[in-house]
């Protein structure tokens, strides 16, 4: 297997454990088993668990831009850019009631266990704190832009944890709409087009 893929493997295989399993409870061993690779070939790619969750929060930064890209590219105005977002909860909603979400669970834990990296990690969700931002201010709500964004990512997350803990879709889809019905009557926006 070439060096390249084979690191790239490792990465993949410990976002998935870091995810469903958690970054403490994630050892070299299960990732290693994962890929199929022996510990010394691991140990190759990887010194430290540190340098993995480096990788792994690399990746997550860059499929969360490359997917804020498309909805921006495939979105007709900010309001349909902003319901892209709502709707990954429906989309992701099985992974979600089983592990929460990715980036939610990772910011957490690493602030529990008080870890360097935990600042990188909540980089992500300020990327689509910034990302949403953007969409309320092409849809009119000016300096109101960020609470908004924060708002409606703080609501997100909240749906997230709950639907963990409740297991219970018919509860994500009847959030989303009421996000959806929020978005739609928000004062001071002008109606979309």
């Amino acid at each position: 297997m070439p060096e390249s893929s084979t690191r790239e493997l490792i990465i993949e295989a410990a976002d998935s454990l870091f995810y469903e399993g958690g970054f403490e409870a994630t050892s070299f061993a299960d990732i290693a088993a994962a890929v199929g690779i022996s510990r010394g070939n691991f140990y190759h790619h990887f010194k430290t668990k540190d340098a993995i969750l480096d990788a792994v929060i690399t990746r997550r930064m860059e499929r969360t831009r490359a997917m804020l890209d498309g909805w921006q590219a495939d979105g007709e105005g900010p309001r349909e850019r902003i319901l892209s977002f709502i709707h990954m909860l429906i989309a992701n909603r099985a992974k979600i009631m089983a592990f929460g979400c990715p980036v939610g669970t990772l910011s957490s834990e690493l602030a529990k266990l008080d870890h360097v990296a935990q600042g990188r990690a909540a980089e992500i969700l300020m990327l689509f704190r910034d990302w949403l931002a953007g969409q309320f201010r092409a849809f009119g709500a000016g300096d109101q832009a960020e609470t908004l964004a924060l708002h409606l990512l703080t609501w997100s997350q909240g749906v997230a944890v709950m639907a963990t803990a409740l297991r219970d879709e018919s509860f994500i889809r009847s959030e989303v709409a009421r996000i959806e019905h929020w978005l739609a009557t928000l004062p001071d926006l002008p109606s979309p087009n």
